[in-house]
């Protein structure tokens, strides 16, 4: 019941169990990201449904089911046990919500924002009137885009002769082409992070790693259910056409930047 969606890992039987049958596993979550891959990288079928349904499904064991035909389960009596006999009246979740909400939550919690917590407060920052970049930092980074910026405007120029990077169909979202889930382990992102001493179990998101632009500029088109027409493999690959090797497309960008195209 997130926004992003990401679960973290699931049980190595679990993931064993996708991977040697193939199977189209799905997830079903009340947040508003239901992107291919987002949710976690081996669940294809993602759905969004309310938090009731998200709990109805999970004791359903499956998605495969017709809540008004088929039952969720079995009572204590042995009887079938339908979505209808246990979803709560609107009167029931009003009283519900009159019992555990207060208008005193909101005032007592918003008074003490400005407060903030102890660990808040222990931080020590200097005091200075623009923020502090550290270069060994891999959350936020000063980022280059305002560099040598002047007051004229670069000369715009024909691009020519340049290769083809990717080439996809309509399928495609904001989540392909910069994803915001987990951090896959064989990426240019993991390995920038690895350089840095940090392995995968402190990799996080490249949704909580934003504020890092070498982070992000690795992570561009890094959704692992991304198609590209130019490879025979779902993934953030590309062929770089010179060369004619298969590569992550960070690693191709930059072959061909180097190179000058």
């Amino acid at each position: 019941m997130v926004c992003i969606g990401n679960t973290g890992e699931l049980h190595p039987d679990v993931v064993k169990a996708i991977e040697d049958s193939g199977l189209v596993a799905s997830a079903v979550l009340s947040g508003n990201r239901n992107f291919e891959g987002r949710i976690h990288a081996l669940t294809k079928a993602n759905y969004l449904a309310s938090p009731a349904l998200v709990i109805a499904y999970s004791l359903a064991g499956t998605v495969d089911i017709d809540f008004e035909k088929e039952p969720l389960g079995k009572g204590k009596d042995g009887k079938d046990v339908f979505l209808k006999d246990i979803w709560p009246s609107r009167s029931t979740v009003k009283n519900a919500v009159s019992e555990a909400v207060n208008s005193e939550q909101f005032v007592s919690n918003y008074a003490a924002i400005a407060k903030g917590t102890d660990a808040w407060n222990a931080l020590k920052v200097e005091g200075t009137k623009t923020y502090g970049w550290k270069d060994e930092s891999t959350y936020i980074h000063n980022p280059p885009y305002f560099a040598g910026m002047t007051m004229n405007l670069n000369e715009i120029k024909d691009i020519k002769g340049a290769y083809c990077l990717l080439n996809m169909g309509d399928f495609i979202t904001t989540d392909h082409i910069s994803p915001a889930g987990a951090i896959s382990p064989i990426s240019p992102a993991a390995r920038f992070l690895n350089d840095r001493k940090i392995t995968k179990p402190d990799f996080n998101t490249y949704g909580a790693r934003r504020g890092n632009d070498e982070i992000m500029a690795r992570g561009t088109f890094a959704n692992v259910k991304l198609i590209n027409k130019m490879v025979d493999k779902v993934g953030p690959n590309t062929v770089h056409i010179p060369s004619g090797e298969t590569l992550a497309v960070f690693d191709a960008a930059m072959k061909y930047k180097s190179a000058g195209k």
